[in-house]
């Protein structure tokens, strides 16, 4: 079993950078397929982006595609989504989640996900 923690968020303003990490313990994340997921208050939770467990293939959801990017570090056991160009629309809490890599390759669904971290709030002000 894996254990997710995330990390890297914080308060930023209009047009900065963030980078977050998500740390997995207790299991090889080469075993796993991997996203990250937002959610804002009132609102329902939203993939950001996911990654294979070579780190082959991504897919970042088209309406942040131009702004944000998903990777690995395999030797850190850890996955990363930098964030540039961060506006007020992005203020959410960001989960890092994992589910056991299968032939399918990229997963996209919540549901499927097995492993959640307990997020990292993301506030961009004004």
């Amino acid at each position: 079993q894996v254990r997710l923690v995330e990390s890297g968020g914080g308060l930023v303003q209009t047009g900065e950078s963030l980078r977050l990490s998500c740390a997995a313990s207790g299991s090889d994340i080469l075993d796993y397929v991997l996203g990250w997921f937002r959610q804002a208050p009132g609102k329902e939770r939203e993939m950001v982006a996911t990654i294979t467990t070579y780190g082959d293939a991504t897919f970042v959801q088209y309406s942040m595609s131009d702004r944000f990017a998903i990777s690995k570090d395999n030797a850190k056991n850890t996955v990363y989504l930098q964030m540039n160009k961060l506006g007020t629309e992005d203020t959410a809490l960001y989960s890092c989640a994992a589910v056991e890599a299968t032939p399918m390759g990229l997963i996209t669904q919540a549901p499927r996900y097995s492993y959640w971290g307990r997020g990292s709030q993301v506030t961009v002000a004004s």
